[in-house]
């Protein structure tokens, strides 16, 4: 059942080619909006919190901050209104999900940034 849910997923969903980031990393996610007959792109920008599942179910959540209130939204990698990710700093962390993020304030919140 797996290989058939497998071979559907490869010849049938498209492929997207986004840049390899991951948790800590600072990334801008454009995506369209469809209001009515209009469509405009939007951005998102803040730190990947996690980046959870494989293949064609992938999805990672990112968080920022919009004045002193915590905003995280969750894509989907195949998701067809997904424009282009831009990763703008790769931060350095020990752990694949950076849950704990969420409750750090101030000096604290900061995540070191690796030079590649």
């Amino acid at each position: 059942m797996n290989s058939l849910v497998k071979f559907v997923q490869d010849e049938f969903v498209d492929k997207k080619d986004f840049p390899e980031f991951g948790a800590g990393d600072t990334i801008t996610v454009y995506y369209e909006i469809k209001e009515g007959a209009k469509t405009r792109t939007q951005f998102f920008k803040g730190t990947v919190l996690q980046v959870k599942g494989t293949g064609a179910s992938q999805t990672f959540t990112i968080r920022k901050m919009s004045g002193t209130i915590g905003v995280e939204r969750i894509f989907p990698i195949n998701l067809p209104a997904l424009q282009k990710i831009e990763v703008n700093k790769r931060g350095k962390v020990r752990r694949a999900r950076i849950y704990y993020f969420r409750g750090l304030t101030g000096k604290k919140a900061r995540i070191k940034e690796v030079r590649r």
